[in-house]
């Protein structure tokens, strides 16, 4: 099986030598757990990120394979999918979690929801399905040891100064202090939730019981946070700043009047997630992309 070089250089990036042995042991996994769950016509799904998922096949039923090395994060999805259960998001059908397996149900028709050409119709089915999953995510079970914290997240962008000797890098200082000052007020919201903890348009899937979600991460913390990945994907308009900061705009007031929030709730934890997805493609020694780009636009907001 040829795997792309893009995968298996994030794989060995983000988990170093712990990568290496997962790509060296791959084949022999997928042989195992094909005869364990009985799959047949196992093939890689286009775009390979963090973790080796498939399309499969088991008893005529086509399903998905994902398979990562064995992490709190893996943990954390496939006990949001066993709390979830199928209720606004793909079904998990088998799990192993020491293994790392999973076998989730596969959406059909599968278009997801980034391949909408309206943004104003993406947001506005984007909040329903959001609006769906934090109903599910309003009551924090007993398994809470087992999901995510948003905390811990957030506190990796105190290693930001270190990391480069005292000064913020590629971070401009005004906007960092900025997101520094407003963060205790974020997570002093007492509207805690399960989220999902990566919503956005490539983990939105159509399906035939509507637009679900697929890859939970699994994140408990203010319930604001969920916005922060839907507003800075797609990459629609990056390239012009213009245009990409009237998408924001329109997406900030449908959010607003959607969710019931206020503009400056969205606002802010937006410019916080945009400055935390950059710090993490550094951490990982990837490209930063265009994420601190999008913290600039949005503290520009209104």
């Amino acid at each position: 099986m040829q795997l792309p070089e893009t995968f298996i250089s994030t794989i060995k990036n983000v988990y170093k030598k712990d990568g290496e042995n997962f790509l060296a042991v791959l084949p022999a996994l997928i042989d195992e757990v094909s005869t364990r769950w009985g799959l047949t016509a196992v093939q890689p799904v286009p775009n390979l990120s963090f973790n080796f998922v498939a399309f499969a096949k088991r008893d005529d039923e086509d399903v998905i394979l994902k398979m990562g090395i064995p992490n709190p994060e893996l943990t954390s999805e496939m006990t949001a999918l066993k709390l979830f259960n199928g209720d606004g998001a793909c079904q998990l059908l088998e799990h192993d979690e020491e293994r790392g397996f999973l076998l989730l149900e596969r959406l059909k028709p599968g278009k997801m929801l980034a391949e909408l050409e309206d943004d104003d119709e993406r947001t506005n089915i984007a909040a329903d399905v959001m609006l769906n999953i934090q109903r599910r995510g309003g009551v924090i079970p007993p398994l809470q040891n087992k999901f995510i914290k948003l905390s811990n997240w957030f506190a990796g962008l105190q290693k930001i100064r270190p990391h480069f000797n005292g000064g913020t890098g590629p971070f401009p200082q005004v906007l960092l202090e900025k997101v520094e000052s407003f963060l205790p007020e974020l997570f002093a919201d007492t509207d805690v939730k399960l989220m999902h903890g990566d919503f956005h348009h490539f983990n939105i899937l159509s399906s035939e019981r509507g637009w679900l979600i697929i890859d939970p991460k699994g994140v408990i913390g203010p319930a604001g946070y969920e916005v922060g990945p839907l507003m800075i994907n797609p990459w629609d308009s990056i390239s012009d700043g213009t245009s990409f900061k009237v998408q924001a705009e329109r997406r900030v007031s449908i959010l607003a009047e959607r969710l019931g929030w206020e503009r400056e709730k969205i606002i802010r934890w937006a410019t916080a997630h945009a400055i935390l997805s950059a710090w993490w493609s550094i951490e990982d020694n990837m490209e930063e992309d265009n994420a601190i780009q999008c913290a600039e636009i949005f503290s520009q907001l209104k």
